[in-house]
């Protein structure tokens, strides 16, 4: 099997690829990082660049040609493979990705992994594990498994958080407003920590939840399955 990182994770949140390794290897899962991974082009492409996105298409491709099964704990990346790469380039072969969640319940059969996490946690279900991916489910058996973990539920779970890529960049005052609404949402529950399986939205939802000074910490699923 090989992993995914993902930029975000890569640039600005690295223990969350220590995370997903150690809860992997700890499932008996042989891990392989292959070093010519980049971005998978999902910005790229969401902004019109297709002709940019190519070369990242046919290079992650490359990277991962040969693996029965690539990870990421990303399923937003996750998404952007499986659904678009063969839109960018129909010629080449898309690797088989899974996200996270999806690879340990679906591919693995596995929803008890000894976690231990005694903490009420609010999970947000990201627009692509929903919708895309139709996954979010996976996150939330896994969740509901963990020892001592009281999970939290939102008013609105299927509402955006207003990220959206370089939608936040190109229309930041609607992101913004989206966002507020769903920290909104988060502090009515009370929550200790606020978990997602995609870093994008954690970093999105952490800054405006530290502009409001909430003692609220935001951590990626796979930190939180592969606490002891």
């Amino acid at each position: 099997m090989a992993l995914f990182i993902t930029c975000f994770n890569d640039t600005l949140f690295p223990q969350v690829g220590k995370a997903s390794v150690s809860l992997l290897e700890r499932l008996g899962v042989e891990v392989d990082f292959p070093a010519g991974q980049t971005c998978c082009g999902q910005m790229h492409f969401n902004s019109g660049y297709h002709d940019a996105c190519l070369p990242l298409v046919r290079r992650f491709a490359e990277a991962f040609a040969g693996y029965d099964a690539v990870v990421t704990p990303s399923a937003s990346c996750a998404g952007m493979v499986r659904h678009y790469h063969s839109v960018v380039d129909p010629s080449v072969t898309v690797p088989p990705v899974a996200e996270l969640s999806e690879f340990i319940v679906d591919t693995l059969g596995v929803t008890e992994l000894g976690a231990v996490f005694p903490h009420r946690v609010a999970w947000h279900a990201t627009c692509h594990s929903q919708r895309l991916l139709g996954v979010a489910d996976r996150a939330r058996r896994l969740l509901s498994a963990v020892a001592g973990l009281d999970l939290a539920e939102l008013a609105h779970p299927a509402e955006c958080c207003g990220f959206g890529g370089t939608f936040s960049v190109k229309n930041p005052d609607t992101s913004v407003a989206m966002g507020m609404d769903k920290v909104a949402d988060v502090l009515d529950t009370g929550a200790e920590v606020l978990a997602a399986a995609d870093t994008s939205c954690l970093m999105h939802l952490g800054g405006l939840l530290s502009r409001k000074k909430a003692p609220i910490r935001v951590m990626h699923l796979a930190e939180i399955l592969a606490s002891q």
